[in-house]
């Protein structure tokens, strides 16, 4: 058994990288913020402010006061305090926001807030700042904050221009509705596996379902006498962790334990559930690795302690990556189990290449083939008259140390010399390599490689590059 919580030789990464501030979410309703000045800036914030349910006091004196904030004095949004913030009592704030015009003004208003133990923000003076605004994704009651520590406040703004594209509408009605149950939910069902099965079916649902389908009462019945936990096989990609799904994020982020694999990337576990423990269970070729019965066992264990587990595997989990096996000890053992896809490699290669696998002039179907058996060699069954075909692209995964008994046995099956072969490893990563060769000079190419890489092998006309296409097409 070879199991670990992390990477053999390297040091304990900590689970979460350094924050420049803490993102806190803070009640402001029925409390007295005092906010200085009475320009449009201030004017923004204060009705930030009072959208709380803060009492907003502004200290400026009339003559300041500008059209957008006496407009909020109207509508009783705030309240006039008339008169300038060095003459006010600080007693009882909770908050102070000051618009000054100069730092001599911003550095006595930090320092006179501070002296009180109120904390204080100087509107575009981070400096005098104990807190930032941030930009706002309002869905409330779910409220997304962005902040860039007053660095970047474009960028921020930018971020969360993308956020309101993602994060639909309906989210508020959901939020609304899991405010109103949570009481309900919390009495009838026992901690641990019943509530959490109600709580992901509605985070689930809240993403693609309107909220007044919801089934609430449903949901709570179907939880009831939920025991143990789960697993759900993901697909992490070749590396690159823009190219997860949707649904993957979910699974990650709902996770308790994640189990994965030593190809999976740094960049894709750091989407993963911050609370989540990750078990490396690292299977590479010339390595020790963990034995797949261990492997098995270990899903087993903790579904049945009520964990939810994810098996995150490289590319995706139905390409060579023995979840039929793990599938069938788990329907054996009475686990659910869900899979959801991810990018494979050689659809990776074909993106980064700008090569379609079946380019209707060159190849009418596509196959991957494992080029790596139990026993590491080439697997004893293939069939190289049909490996041969001139008019298939094949994909040859994990080709690393058989490509050069693979190439020759292509070479004797009648494949021609000048066919175009891709040699590459860490697809989508930053030391990604590829190679173009030929199946005439694929065996010294081999040579070269780095077998301590994951190496995939293409070979099929539709690999030809573009220039050497059109020179052929001309000849």
């Amino acid at each position: 058994m070879h199991i670990v919580t992390r990477q053999p030789g390297e040091a304990q990464r900590p689970r979460l990288a350094a924050l420049s501030t803490l993102p806190v979410f803070y009640t402001l309703t029925g409390k007295r913020v005092l906010l200085a000045g009475g320009s449009e800036a201030a004017a923004w914030k204060a009705e930030l402010l009072a959208a709380t349910g803060a009492v907003v006091e502004v200290a400026a004196p009339e003559a300041e006061l500008s059209e957008e904030m006496q407009g909020l004095a109207s509508s009783g949004q705030v309240t006039l305090l008339g008169c300038h913030w060095t003459v006010i009592s600080w007693d009882g704030y909770a908050m102070a926001v000051g618009d000054c015009e100069d730092e001599e003004e911003a550095a006595h208003f930090a320092a006179a807030a501070r002296r009180f133990g109120v904390p204080v923000n100087v509107i575009d003076k981070p400096a005098f700042c104990d807190f930032q605004f941030g930009s706002i994704v309002n869905r409330s009651p779910l409220v997304v904050g962005i902040s860039t520590t007053g660095a970047a406040p474009i960028l921020g703004q930018a971020v969360r221009q993308r956020m309101e594209a993602m994060l639909p509408k309906s989210l508020m009605d959901w939020a609304g509705l899991a405010r109103h149950i949570r009481e309900r939910a919390t009495n009838l069902l026992q901690p641990g596996p019943e509530r959490r099965q109600f709580w992901q079916r509605l985070a689930d649902r809240a993403f693609h379902t309107p909220a007044e389908e919801a089934e609430l009462e449903s949901w709570i019945d179907e939880a009831k006498g939920t025991e143990g936990g789960r697993v759900t096989l993901v697909g992490a990609g070749p590396g690159d962790a823009e190219y997860l799904t949707l649904k993957a994020m979910r699974a990650l982020q709902a996770a308790d334990v994640i189990l994965f694999d030593d190809l999976v990337s740094d960049e894709v576990l750091e989407l993963a559930r911050r609370e989540a423990k990750r078990i490396l269970v690292g299977k590479r070729g010339g390595r020790d690795s963990c034995k797949q019965e261990d492997i098995n066992r270990t899903m087993i264990t903790l579904a049945r302690a009520g964990r939810r587990v994810v098996r995150l595997k490289s590319g995706d989990p139905m390409i060579f990556g023995r979840a039929g096996e793990e599938i069938a000890e788990l329907n054996r053992a009475g686990i659910p189990v869900d899979v959801v896809p991810g990018i494979t490699t050689a659809l990776a290669l074909a993106s980064e290449l700008k090569l379609s696998l079946t380019h209707r002039d060159c190849a009418q179907s596509v196959r991957f083939v494992t080029a790596h058996s139990r026993d590491g060699r080439l697997p004893g069954n293939l069939d190289w008259t049909a490996l041969a075909d001139k008019s298939t692209t094949h994909l040859y995964y994990m080709a690393g140390r058989t490509s050069g008994e693979l190439v020759a046995r292509l070479l004797d099956a009648g494949l021609a010399p000048d066919t175009p072969v891709v040699f590459a490893s860490n697809v989508s990563r930053a030391g990604q390599s590829i190679v173009h060769t030929c199946l005439r000079d694929a065996a010294d190419k081999a040579k070269n490689l780095d077998l301590d890489c994951p190496i995939i092998l293409g070979i099929g006309s539709a690999l030809r590059l573009p220039a050497e296409a059109q020179l052929q097409a001309t000849a």
